[in-house]
């Protein structure tokens, strides 16, 4: 996996309750929660670091990180691209307002507005 490719989110996301979950605008009390190292991921997928960057942002977590964590970090990632939650690019990206924040964090009807007018079709 080519590290230093930038990693974004092409899901809405809610981190309500202290766990990461996949949010439908339309319906923000429907969510699915996602695993630990998914939650991780897209939360962090803000299209302005790469992956090195976040190997290196999760390996200063741990007094001594775990010899596998970059194996796992790239299998997680592998495993949201095959899913269409995440995408990855040589250079950053400016996420949409829909996508950039937490619903929590959202004007649901702006950000409505702003999937409409861009065309956003919901996964």
């Amino acid at each position: 996996m080519n590290t230093s490719q930038f990693f974004y989110r092409c899901v809405a996301f809610t981190r309500e309750n202290g766990k990461v979950a996949l949010a439908d605008i339309y319906n923000p009390s429907q969510t699915s929660e996602l695993e630990e190292w998914f939650g991780v991921v897209i939360s962090l997928a803000d299209g302005v670091h790469t992956i090195k960057e976040l190997i290196e942002y999760l390996s200063s977590r741990y007094a001594s990180a775990p010899d596998n964590l970059e194996e796992t970090i790239c299998s997680v990632i592998e495993r949201l691209i095959e899913g269409n939650m995440i995408k990855l690019h040589d250079t950053k990206i400016d996420l949409p307002y829909y996508l950039a924040y937490p619903i929590e964090q959202l004007n649901i009807e702006t950000a409505k507005q702003h999937m409409e007018k861009d065309g956003y079709v919901y996964h």
